[in-house]
């Protein structure tokens, strides 16, 4: 699976560039899905709303997708699983909102979507904060709201942590100083990265694309 971890969505040209790149053709000739579950944990169903309709400050499923479908992750163990799995191999782009990355994380896993992940080769992870913040080993201890068995470890889909939303002015906590802070008490490479910039990921090898900052600890 391709990745491109950002912490405000696609915020700007050269995350939008980045993205058709991954995808292999226009926005307006790929589909895609919106999971918005991270959101629940939070919980803020006005953002879900915002966000499957397009309306959110994290772009995302306004983009001009040839076409748009949302997969709920908590309602998956319900249903037939191959009646998901066929919609998920034949879309072009998971768009997987902010949220709890922990709340996340445990959905991803009980919903069956990580068992599919090693089918999804040609298929684009675009993260928005949480959506971002689960691909990593773990997401250090001050970042952890939801609490779940597995403490504060995600995915573990990269081998390096994030800290999204550095500087913004509505998070008078989260400057570069506070990422500094956050970064030492992880045992894995760590991105600071504000909403201007992205992480992207494919085969192993990881660049960063930015019209912002962003500090790699």
């Amino acid at each position: 699976m391709k990745m491109l971890l950002t912490s405000g969505g696609v915020s700007n040209a050269s995350i939008e560039t980045a993205l058709v790149e991954l995808l292999g053709k226009p926005i307006s000739e790929a589909d895609a899905l919106v999971i918005p579950t991270a959101i629940y944990a939070v919980p803020d169903f006005g953002s879900a709303y915002r966000i499957v309709t397009g309306t959110a400050k994290t772009p995302l499923a306004e983009l001009g997708w040839k076409s748009l479908g949302l997969l709920e992750l908590t309602a998956l163990p319900s249903i037939d699983a191959e009646a998901w799995k066929s919609k998920v191999r034949e879309t072009d782009a998971l768009l997987v909102s902010g949220g709890d990355p922990i709340y996340l994380a445990h959905w991803v896993r009980e919903s069956g979507l990580l068992d599919l992940v090693p089918e999804l080769v040609d298929q684009v992870w675009v993260g928005v904060s949480a959506g971002s913040l689960v691909m990593a080993p773990r997401i250090g201890d001050a970042l952890v709201e939801w609490q779940a068995p597995t403490g504060d470890q995600a995915l573990g889909l990269v081998d390096f942590a994030m800290l999204t939303h550095v500087d913004h002015p509505l998070l008078p906590d989260n400057t570069m100083a506070d990422a500094e802070r956050w970064a030492a008490s992880m045992d894995v490479p760590a991105y600071a990265i504000d909403d201007e910039t992205a992480i992207r990921v494919v085969d192993g090898t990881v660049d960063v694309i930015s019209e912002g900052h962003w500090r790699l600890f």
